[in-house]
């Protein structure tokens, strides 16, 4: 294990993390074109850091983001906590075909997770969407046989409502839920982080700088690829995006005033939302994670704190966080 004092957070059933995660999504999919080398410096810089929580999927460039992060885990593993999902299922070409939470799907999906990756177990298996035609009892207890089996440690859901996690922690203990979390995206706040307090589960907060909006480097969709996913989320639409620039322009003046970035005031009010949130901000650069990962020894005081509810109370936030079809799967 490297040696650093990276802080570190605990999630459910004892799973120990760093502070911040880095989401490894946008090297292989989602937002433009990428370049391999820099993605593999930028995974090795976070590791010698201490950031050793990684989180992928098996829809990321469909096996793609796998495969790439096996080239680091073939030296490394035993300096990563390792955290991936199925559930959504595409085709080669790319196109979303379904979720899928059958117990059969579920053992498949890990034996070819587990192969892309080059591991023999994975840290924290996620279901990345639930499944609203599998009851998540079945789900779940499939999830359960591969831990029996050692082939996976722990295990997560995303985008689950409460009642859900409720009847899936029945079944076997979930160490985390990953969901949207941060000054634009707040819903988990009032049903399902008192719940996961209730039953000792943790909380993974992905899409923490809102897809890069609160960090101030994107005014709007027509500065991103031709191919970025963003262009078609509602809040970088042009009258969205002037609203909600308002509010990162707001963000970014307290920012400044205590001499931080935007990002790293909106990861630390993360990290300050309870001890048990762990955000897992996505870059391809060094510079940027390392920009990020300052975050995680930021202190704010109440009076800090307080300003930012402030602006956030002021400025509404134009837009839902995902077109109509992708918001027909969360909070199932």
């Amino acid at each position: 294990m490297a040696h650093h004092d990276f802080p570190r957070r605990t999630l459910g059933q004892g799973l120990t993390v760093s502070a911040l995660g880095l989401g490894c999504m946008g090297m292989s999919d989602f937002y433009g074109p990428s370049e391999e080398a820099t993605n593999l410096a930028t995974l090795h810089h976070a590791l010698d850091i201490g950031v050793d929580f990684l989180d992928t999927a098996d829809m990321y460039g469909v096996g793609e983001n796998e495969r790439l992060l096996s080239k680091v885990l073939k030296d490394r593993r035993d300096d990563v906590t390792l955290a991936t999902k199925f559930g959504n299922v595409r085709g080669e070409d790319g196109a979303m075909l379904r979720i899928d939470g059958s117990p059969e799907y579920v053992m498949q999906a890990c034996d070819a997770s587990l192969k892309r990756l080059g591991v023999s177990h994975i840290d924290l298996y996620y279901q990345h969407r639930v499944d609203r035609t599998v009851p998540i009892e079945d789900t779940v207890g499939a999830m359960a046989r591969l831990v029996e089996a050692g082939k996976v440690r722990y295990l997560g859901l995303s985008e689950a409502s409460a009642a859900t996690i409720r009847r899936a922690h029945a079944v076997h203990p979930i160490a985390a839920l990953q969901s949207e979390y941060s000054l634009w995206s707040r819903d988990v706040e009032a049903e399902i982080l008192p719940t996961l307090r209730e039953l000792g589960i943790g909380f993974v907060a992905y899409s923490p700088l809102g897809r890069g909006f609160l960090t101030g480097a994107i005014p709007d969709a027509s500065t991103l690829a031709d191919n970025d996913w963003r262009r078609q989320n509602p809040r970088f639409q042009t009258d969205n995006a002037a609203q909600n620039r308002a509010l990162v322009d707001a963000v970014t003046e307290l920012a400044r005033a205590r001499n931080l970035t935007p990002a790293q005031l909106a990861l630390a009010w993360l990290l300050h939302q309870g001890d048990d949130i762990v955000p897992i901000p996505g870059t391809r650069k060094v510079a940027r994670l390392d920009e990020n990962a300052a975050a995680a020894r930021v202190m704010l005081d109440a009076a800090a704190l307080q300003r930012i509810e402030d602006v956030l109370a002021t400025h509404a936030v134009a837009g839902t966080r995902y077109p109509a079809a992708g918001m027909k799967s969360v909070d199932a």
